[in-house]
């Protein structure tokens, strides 16, 4: 029974995800949010990234071996600054 509840627990990491929420002050154009987007899309493990130029807040799906920090360090690379509004585990079905 133990070896079924790790194997489980084994098969879900793979499938386990995150998503952060970051604020990114300073983008005032469609070009600043395209910059930041391919940005973050060079670091491996990113699945998604959606930016929300009104609200300044940028969307990142990415693998859970990913680190927030390096996500932010790589904003920064834009001249631009993030700070996380928030970060949750999702499960993929």
């Amino acid at each position: 029974m133990k070896i079924c509840f790790l194997i489980l627990l084994i098969s879900l990491s793979v499938y386990a995800s995150k998503v952060s929420i970051i604020k990114v002050e300073g983008m005032h154009c469609p070009l600043c949010t395209t910059a930041v987007k391919k940005a973050i899309k060079t670091l491996d493990g990113i699945e998604k990234v959606s930016i929300r130029l009104n609200t300044k807040k940028v969307k990142v799906i990415y693998k859970d071996n990913v680190l927030l920090n390096d996500i932010l360090v790589t904003i920064k690379t834009t001249s631009y600054e993030g700070v996380e509004i928030s970060t949750e585990k999702l499960i993929l079905k």
